[in-house]
């Protein structure tokens, strides 16, 4: 089973030309039918406090983008985009979508990057999220998330197999990035997938780094810094032999307070 990540260098707050972008991309890389294909965090329009420029709420351009994206292709897309919620605020959300263009998960941040002041422009989410990709079950998380490991294990715990971390992560933390998604693979004993943008915006740059990681930590994927999609074969038999071969998980603690 094959799992996709589409890194790109993302034009400032034109969806039109990220979503040409993505298409191209996929349709060179010719990703095989059935695949998980992963977007990054806001990936039409960059990471931009601008909710009302960005929401897809009133036009659902995304969202048809991403049905007409998986149907084309015949795999299961994830990707990131704003939605505004009953508080006039944003929702930084990630998306899933099957083959026949049904939506099959939508998940909210849950921990906006108050340092770039995220949290006074976006609502964080309420909860952890998984949905079914084929044999998997898959747990999306959102960028900033990445430091906070009791939400990838609370996944664990509802069954999760394999996380996809959608980012806008900026260069000078790259090695926290890379780090930190190792790790987290390591201590779920899940398959890990992030996918970051490359390229610059107004404010920062992007290293992109785009990765997937197995349950021990070993890359079987890197994208580097440049503008790719980059795709690995995950299997869950061999990841369910290697959680009884070594059950850390069962050793977990809920009693603590």
């Amino acid at each position: 089973m094959n799992v996709a990540c589409v890194q790109l260098n993302t034009a400032w707050e034109s969806k039109p030309a990220n979503h040409a972008k993505v298409e191209t991309l996929l349709a060179v890389a010719e990703v095989p039918a059935g695949s998980l294909v992963l977007l990054p965090e806001m990936f039409a329009t960059g990471f931009s406090m601008n909710v009302a420029a960005l929401t897809d709420s009133y036009t659902h351009e995304t969202e048809r983008f991403l049905a007409r994206l998986a149907s084309r292709f015949g795999v299961h897309v994830l990707g990131g985009l704003v939605t505004t919620g009953a508080d006039a605020k944003g929702r930084n959300e990630a998306v899933a979508v099957g083959p026949d263009g049904r939506e099959l998960a939508r998940y909210c941040k849950l921990h906006p990057f108050s340092y770039a002041g995220e949290n006074s422009r976006y609502t964080p989410g309420s909860n952890v999220v998984t949905f079914p990709w084929r044999e998997f079950t898959v747990a999306p998380f959102i960028c900033y998330d990445l430091r906070f490991p009791e939400v990838f294990r609370h996944a664990v715990k509802r069954g999760a197999q394999l996380f996809a971390v959608l980012a806008n992560w900026p260069a000078p933390r790259e090695e926290h990035w890379v780090a930190l998604l190792k790790a987290r693979a390591i201590e779920t004993q899940a398959f890990g997938a992030g996918v970051n943008r490359c390229g610059r915006d107004p404010a920062h740059s992007y290293s992109g780094r785009s990765m997937v990681v197995d349950p021990r930590g070993v890359v079987l994927a890197d994208a580097g810094d440049r503008e790719t999609v980059i795709s690995a074969d995950v299997d869950l038999n061999s990841l369910l032999a290697y959680r009884r071969e070594f059950p850390a998980l069962d050793d977990m603690r809920g009693d603590l307070p």
